[in-house]
C-alpha cells in the first residue's frame, strides 16, 4: 500500500510540475555551458589556431613552396589512393557484411560480427606487424614475392592494404543497427510482387540506408586520410614514394623544419573541418531518417 501511494504521488509531482523534473537551476547550466566552452577552447580550437599560425609563421610563399613541393605532392597523391581504394573496398564489404547479417540466417554469423569489430580491438602498430610478417622478406609469403618480383611491403599495395584493414569496420557498423532496425519486412514483399535479389536491393534496400552509408563512407574516408601507425609500420618512409601525409609532417617535424610541418599539417586540418561539416549534415539528415522511420512503419501497418 505504501509502495502505490509513493508511486502516485511521484505521478503526481511530474504531471503537476514536468518542467523541473527536466531542468537545472540556472547557475547549474551556466557553469556547464562555460566547462564545455573552456575545454573546446583549450583542446580544440587553440591547437587548431596554432596550426595555421605556425604555418604561415614565415609568409604565404613559403607555405605554398611547402604544400606544393615534390614530396609533398607525392605524400598527398599517395594519401589519395589509400583513402580512395579503402573507402571503394570496404563501401563494398560493408554493404555485403551488413546484407548478409541482418537479412538472412546462417552458421557463424557472431564469428562476422566478430571478425568485421576486430580492428577496433587491435592496435594499428599491430596491424602493420601483421602484413610485414605475412608479406615481408622474411615472412610466410616474402621468398615467394621476392621471386616473382612483387612489392608489398615498402611499397604502395602495402600501404592500402594496411588502411583497408584498420577502417573496414566504420561502414558495416553504421550499417547493421539501421538495417536491424529497419527489419526485413520491405525486402520479403518486393520478393513476393517478383522482384529479384539486385532489384531488391537497388530499389528497396539501398534508398533506405542511403544515408546511413553515407555516414559511414565519411567517417571510413577520415579515418583512411589521417591513419600513421599501421601505415608507418609497412611503408619504409621512403621519401617521394611510400610517405602519406601523416608521415610526412613527421619526417619534416624530426628535421625541425617546423614551419614546412604545420603547413603540410594544415591540410590535414581542412580535410578533417570538411569532413566535421559533411558528418554533421549527413548525420543530422541520418538522425531525421531514424525518427521518422517507426512513424512511415505505423502508419503503413495501421493501413
Amino acid at each position: 500500500m505504501a509502495k502505490e501511494t509513493l508511486i502516485i504521488s511521484l505521478k503526481g509531482a511530474q504531471l503537476s510540475d514536468p518542467a523541473r523534473a527536466l531542468t537545472e537551476p540556472r547557475w547549474v547550466r551556466w557553469f556547464l555551458i562555460s566547462l564545455a566552452v573552456i575545454f573546446i577552447s583549450l583542446f580544440l580550437l587553440v591547437p587548431l589556431a596554432q596550426v595555421f599560425t605556425a604555418a604561415l609563421a614565415k609568409g604565404v610563399q613559403y607555405y605554398l613552396d611547402a604544400v606544393l613541393e615534390p614530396t609533398a605532392y607525392a605524400a598527398i597523391r599517395l594519401t589519395l589512393i589509400a583513402a580512395f581504394f579503402s573507402v571503394l573496398f570496404n563501401t563494398l564489404f560493408g554493404l555485403a557484411s551488413a546484407w548478409a547479417v541482418t537479412k538472412f540466417r546462417f552458421p557463424g554469423k557472431n564469428l562476422l560480427i566478430t571478425l568485421i569489430d576486430l580492428p577496433f580491438t587491435v592496435s594499428p602498430v599491430v596491424s602493420g606487424l601483421i602484413y610485414v610478417l605475412l608479406f615481408g622478406l622474411q615472412g610466410l609469403l616474402g621468398p615467394w614475392l621476392r621471386d616473382h618480383n612483387i612489392h608489398i611491403i615498402f611499397a604502395v599495395p602495402g600501404i592500402v592494404l594496411a588502411t583497408i584493414f584498420v577502417t573496414f569496420p566504420f561502414v558495416s557498423r553504421e550499417l547493421i543497427p539501421l538495417m536491424q532496425e529497419q527489419g526485413t519486412e520491405e525486402e520479403e514483399a518486393a520478393m513476393v510482387m517478383g522482384a529479384n535479389g539486385w532489384q531488391t536491393f537497388w530499389r528497396v534496400t539501398l534508398p533506405n540506408i542511403q544515408w546511413g552509408l553515407l555516414y559511414g563512407v565519411i567517417l571510413c574516408n577520415a579515418r583512411a586520410m589521417g591513419e600513421f601507425g599501421a601505415v608507418s609500420v609497412v611503408s619504409g618512409h621512403i621519401r617521394g614514394l611510400t610517405n602519406t601525409l601523416p608521415l610526412h609532417v613527421e619526417i619534416l617535424y624530426n628535421e625541425y623544419n617546423f614551419t614546412a610541418a604545420f603547413a603540410v599539417a594544415s591540410l590535414l586540418t581542412f580535410l578533417a573541418v570538411l569532413t566535421l561539416i559533411a558528418k554533421t549534415i549527413i548525420g543530422a539528415k541520418y538522425a531525421r531518417e531514424r525518427e521518422v522511420l517507426p512513424t512511415l512503419i505505423e502508419s503503413e501497418a495501421v493501413s
